[in-house]
């Protein structure tokens, strides 16, 4: 059996620009391209699919992605790998699940919340590698040191600005909004004061990490739920504050 480019991204939950983006880094080729140029995937190709959605949401680069896959050589032994870091995220997120549950209670019921209850299951440092091979070691070391000063409210105030601003951006979206407008760059100039806390934005770098909100699929899944096409408007809304102010 096999399956056009459509129907995989709809499944998995994915783009066909980002399965062709992959197909352009060598990391999945479609079985066969028709006469009418789309692009089937066979069965063959799903389970080197699934690998690759897997590794993205661990946090691995495309480029480690390809170093990982060409690696493997058994498709059980990859597929074993595969759901043991699987069971890993499961426990993770039902530690997550746990914390809440922890801290609405303790909300609720006026109890004396801890700090490790609040974020047990919350890791940010699953994001090394690919905040190192971005933007280089000492980008890591800053951002890390910055989060591991903050307390618990600060770090829940910290997330709760970038939630606001991600529906901001999304409800612009829904309303049609040019990323050149001045209602769109005023969340964009938001968005560039939230990311300072953390670096110093350049030109390049707000243009790159725009790009990479709609390139990953993660970033796109984490804008878009507020409406299709929302990691777009903010990708183009960075690189025009960008160009203008940086």
């Amino acid at each position: 059996m096999e399956w056009s480019i459509q129907e995989v991204a709809k499944k998995a939950g994915t783009t066909s620009r980002t399965l062709r983006h992959y197909g352009e880094r060598g990391l999945l080729e479609p079985s066969r391209i028709g006469a009418n140029g789309y692009r089937y995937y066979d069965q063959r190709a799903l389970v080197r699919l699934q690998r690759i959605l897997l590794l993205r949401e661990l946090g691995l680069s495309l480029p480690a992605i390809a170093e990982v896959l060409a690696g493997e050589r058994d498709t059980s032994a990859a597929l074993r790998t595969h759901l043991a870091l699987l069971e890993q995220e499961r426990e993770r997120i039902g530690r997550q699940i746990a914390s809440v549950r922890t801290t609405l209670h303790k909300t609720e019921n006026g109890g004396e919340l801890m700090v490790d209850e609040v974020f047990d299951g919350f890791d940010h440092t699953v994001h090394e590698q690919e905040v190192t091979e971005r933007w280089g070691r000492d980008a890591y070391a800053r951002g890390d040191r910055w989060w591991r000063s903050l307390d618990a409210a600060q770090k829940k105030a910290f997330m709760d600005e970038q939630a606001g601003i991600a529906r901001d951006f999304g409800q612009a979206a829904r309303d049609g909004l040019a990323a050149d407008s001045d209602e769109v760059q005023a969340i964009a100039r938001r968005q560039i004061t939230w990311l300072s806390a953390t670096t110093t934005p350049s030109r390049e770098y707000v243009i790159g990490l725009g790009r990479m909100y709609v390139d990953d699929p993660r970033f796109t899944a984490n804008y878009d739920k507020h409406g299709e096409g929302t990691a777009l408007l903010v990708r183009d809304a960075m690189r025009v504050y960008a160009e203008r102010n940086l």
